[in-house]
């Protein structure tokens, strides 16, 4: 049985059998260069073939730099993110009103990055993956503040930056600042969220109109087109947004994806960003979310297998605990917005995958709701 190492500020201890996992639990949605690798063996399953997880509690890195990316001045780019990092001490919600030309530079040098590199990245460990954002910028600032600031850890962001939270900009804009800081340090792939359709529905859209026009907006969809949809972490981990496809029968088949691209509603594209596991079926079913298919266990082990891969590891879904196996530890889904929306009571996660591919979960947890003071009758 795969076994779970919690460690937390104070103590380790190794608990077993780790229980089993449900599948994610979601609120649906509906449609409207790398370098020479070391010796593979023993990389990720360690301790006589099992998966050894590490959980850590945060509420209890190594330094690759890249190079500034062309066509946007060091110094300026420097001063966003100086003002992005600013509100750390400031109470949470703040607003960084950049300029419109300052966020048009840094999604069209990021475009160029993101164009400039593959469709399915393929990625070296140490790594730390984090889920969706979704706007919620705070806790954004709280996972660098634990994971470290780039560029003391390398990142992997699996999609959904923007829409549902108060501040997709901020959180979007820093993101693309760290893009083009450290290219080949620092990772997004897209999201089903960074897509027009969707976000110009839950939110994004009407933010860019408020705060600036739609014109910024616009600006935004061409950058999102240009977003990677796969990666591949030392040939055994892949990462999505969504899940497996029906589609997809051989790896180069995300390479071969065009961008710039809108996402479609069916094919493999649509499938990378928007499908889901499910607990009980078998093979490929209806999605409830009226869009592409959800697959059953035996699909991610069949895929798996084929193609000599240790996990996949995907977003898309809020999940109580910030992550959720499963798939018998095959699959794992990265939530990483705690109290999503303010309505759920979920944590957030982000995934640490070390240089022999441990993973160990960083565990944002969800705020404490404050009593409501109700005033005493008779006064």
């Amino acid at each position: 049985m795969i076994r779970m190492n919690l460690t937390t500020a104070t103590a380790a201890i190794v608990v077993g059998p780790f229980a089993g996992c449900r599948c994610a639990s979601s609120q649906l949605m509906h449609h409207p260069n790398r370098r020479e690798r070391r010796s593979k063996s023993g990389r990720f399953f360690l301790l006589s073939g099992s998966l050894y997880v590490r959980c850590l509690d945060l509420d209890s890195g190594v330094d690759r730099s890249g190079s500034i990316g062309e066509g946007m001045d060091p110094a300026l780019l420097d001063g966003i993110i100086n003002r992005l990092l600013e509100v750390r001490l400031a109470r949470s919600g703040q607003q960084v009103q950049l300029s419109e030309s300052e966020i048009r530079q840094l999604c069209m040098v990021s475009r160029e990055i993101f164009l400039s590199q593959p469709n399915l990245l393929e990625l070296e460990a140490p790594i730390k993956i984090c889920g969706d954002i979704h706007g919620q910028y705070s806790d954004l600032l709280r996972l660098f503040e634990y994971g470290g600031f780039p560029p003391e850890a390398n990142y992997l962001f699996l999609g959904d930056y923007v829409d549902r939270g108060k501040q997709s900009l901020e959180t979007i804009c820093l993101l693309l600042a760290y893009k083009i800081k450290y290219p080949e340090n620092f990772f997004l792939l897209r999201g089903n969220h960074e897509c027009a359709s969707i976000n110009r529905i839950y939110g994004f859209y009407d933010e860019c109109k408020r705060r600036f026009n739609v014109r910024l907006w616009k600006v935004f969809t061409d950058c999102f087109n240009c977003l990677p949809v796969a990666a591949l972490i030392d040939d055994k981990i892949l990462c999505m947004h969504g899940g497996l496809s029906p589609d997809l029968s051989n790896l180069d088949q995300i390479k071969s994806l065009t961008r710039p691209t809108d996402v479609p509603d069916t094919g493999l594209l649509c499938d990378l960003l928007w499908s889901d596991p499910g607990r009980d079926i078998q093979g490929w079913g209806m999605n409830d979310r009226g869009v592409s298919y959800t697959f059953g266990a035996d699909k991610v082990s069949e895929f798996l297998s084929k193609h000599d891969l240790d996990l996949i590891c995907r977003a898309h879904q809020v999940v109580e605990d910030g992550y959720e196996f499963f798939a018998n530890r095959e699959l794992v889904t990265i939530f990483s917005a705690p109290n999503y929306c303010g309505e759920f009571d979920n944590a957030g996660a982000m995934m640490s995958v070390d240089e022999t591919l441990m993973c160990s979960f960083q565990i944002l947890k969800p705020a404490e709701k404050k009593p409501k003071f109700i005033m005493p009758t008779g006064i």
